[in-house]
């Protein structure tokens, strides 16, 4: 099995896809270092609400930081995957521009218009077009020190958006809860990572029960991002049909559309992603919503998330997707890395009009 041939798999992932998701943990130490020492303007805590602009990895980070600040933070945060801004967008606006290469158009033209608005600006980003703008406007810019993929540096794209968040007063200290995420990714690790074989290794396990199936990963509240993370994951790195629903939506329209087509149940396969913090309602959904599916011939696999904080179980559960989304690629001989799809589409969307 190419699970277990340590060889093989570096000759299909010639960019060390894997070394990227085995150092998260050392990833989230250096972010929060780095970010402790970065300076804002004092006006910002006077911001009334939050806006984090993004697409792709680089958005995931924003989902992260509005599921966690949602049960503390008095203002609300959105993340927006869009060319345009709210109509409330204003002077009272924070608006976080988040763009790893620092060249998303979308991102680009929804942050020239949050600033020709008047909102407060913050640009994340390596460098690239993202930088120059903040330099031109006169506006913080945080540069990204780490080369890879942007799904790939979601620490990086993550922590700062924490480390603003607690700098400004939004949320509470979180340096505990984050050094807790990393010791529980290092642990996991343990048990998922490539030296375990695949006998004794729960996620290749379920890589390889995903090989012929279709993904479609359940969450529900702060799982809810996660299993998004999870279908981009598999999507990404496996290039593999994934697809996510969240607790309790799902149990209002796509629990019906188990039926046709007929040929469906028995290649699909629901991950269900669970943690302590889920409300006991959806506990309680999650076993019932098994039970039906399992009925209806549809295949079932729990993954409980670890750690005590929220933080802890959204990253540990997220460290054991990197993991299955990159053994598929493997059982499909898929550069985890290649984004050639990608690249093609834009070039030619460059090809028949004007980049924003």
């Amino acid at each position: 099995m190419i699970l277990d041939d340590r060889a093989a798999m570096r000759r299909l992932d010639p960019q060390d896809m894997l070394g990227r998701i085995v150092e998260m943990p050392a990833q989230c130490h250096v972010a929060w270092e780095r970010i402790m020492s970065f300076q804002l303007p004092t006006s910002y805590r006077q911001a009334r609400e939050v806006l984090v602009l993004g697409m792709g990895g680089s958005a995931q980070g924003g989902d992260l930081l509005r599921t966690l600040a949602a049960g503390e933070c008095h203002l609300p945060v959105l993340v927006s995957r869009q060319y345009a801004v709210p109509a409330f967008v204003g002077e009272s606006t924070l608006v976080v521009a988040c763009s790893y290469s620092g060249n998303t158009e979308e991102t680009l033209a929804a942050f020239r218009a949050a600033l020709d608005k008047g909102a407060m600006g913050l640009a994340i980003a390596k460098g690239g077009e993202l930088a120059r703008l903040a330099e031109e406007r006169g506006i913080p810019f945080y540069r990204i020190r780490y080369e890879t993929v942007p799904r790939a540096a979601l620490a990086h794209n993550f922590v700062p958006l924490l480390g603003v968040f607690q700098m400004l007063g939004f949320v509470a200290a979180n340096g505990d809860a984050l050094t807790e995420a990393a010791v529980v990714m290092e642990q996991w690790q343990g048990e998922i990572g490539p030296q375990v074989s695949l006998e004794s290794n729960p996620a290749k396990e379920l890589a390889q029960r995903l090989r012929s199936k279709l993904p479609v990963v359940y969450g529900a509240g702060t799982m809810g991002v996660v299993a998004r993370r999870w279908k981009a994951q598999l999507n990404e790195n496996s290039k593999h049909w994934a697809f996510f629903e969240e607790m309790p939506e799902l149990n209002h329209n796509a629990v019906m559309a188990d039926q046709w087509p007929a040929i469906l149940p028995p290649h699909a396969l629901v991950v269900m992603l669970t943690s302590e913090a889920d409300h006991p309602r959806n506990r309680l959904r999650f076993q019932v919503t098994g039970e039906h599916l399992e009925a209806q011939g549809v295949a079932v696999q729990v993954v409980e998330a670890r750690g005590r904080s929220q933080l802890a179980q959204m990253f540990s559960s997220i460290h054991y997707g990197d993991f299955v989304s990159y053994y598929l690629a493997m059982l499909n001989g898929a550069n985890p890395t290649d984004t050639s799809a990608i690249e093609r589409l834009k070039a030619q969307m460059a090809q028949r009009g004007q980049v924003l």
